[in-house]
């Protein structure tokens, strides 16, 4: 039987991730703290602190993949007018946006799809913490789980 007692600890686990918002990496520490303090005194709790766990996880290995890839197509685009091999001429160095290149909007894609990600991942978050304050298990998608 799950009791109210363990149905909030498990709501508070996935809703720590907040915590990132005012502390850094929150995300890990406020989920992590509630769920190995309280690990060993329930199942139901074992599970969601698990599955917020590896979402986090799954979270930031994903961003960091979508940033290694974004990333060097802005700066390709705006280092594309430098003249690497004459350092005298910075007097004649400019950025230029008047004219995109297909870099640009690859990573003008990317970045927006980073965007609809962290806006999905606010609402699995929320998600969870109702199915745990509804007694239920929520696995969140895409996620890899690193502790099981």
């Amino acid at each position: 039987m799950i009791t109210n007692h363990q149905k909030n600890i498990a709501t508070f686990i996935h809703l720590s991730t907040f915590s990132r918002f005012i502390i850094p990496f929150g995300n890990f520490i406020g989920p992590l703290i509630l769920w190995i303090s309280n690990k060993d005194k329930s199942e139901f709790i074992d599970a969601h602190g698990k599955q917020a766990i590896n979402f986090q996880i799954s979270i930031l290995l994903y961003a960091v993949i979508l940033g290694s890839i974004t990333i060097p197509f802005f700066i390709f685009k705006l280092l594309s007018d430098f003249d690497f091999m004459d350092f005298n001429g910075f007097h004649d160095f400019h950025i230029s946006l008047g004219k995109p290149s297909p870099l640009l909007y690859l990573g003008g894609f990317l970045g927006a799809l980073a965007i609809i990600a962290f806006i999905i991942e606010l609402i699995l978050i929320v998600v969870a913490s109702l199915k745990a304050r509804d007694g239920e298990l929520y696995k969140y998608p895409l996620t890899i789980n690193f502790f099981k």
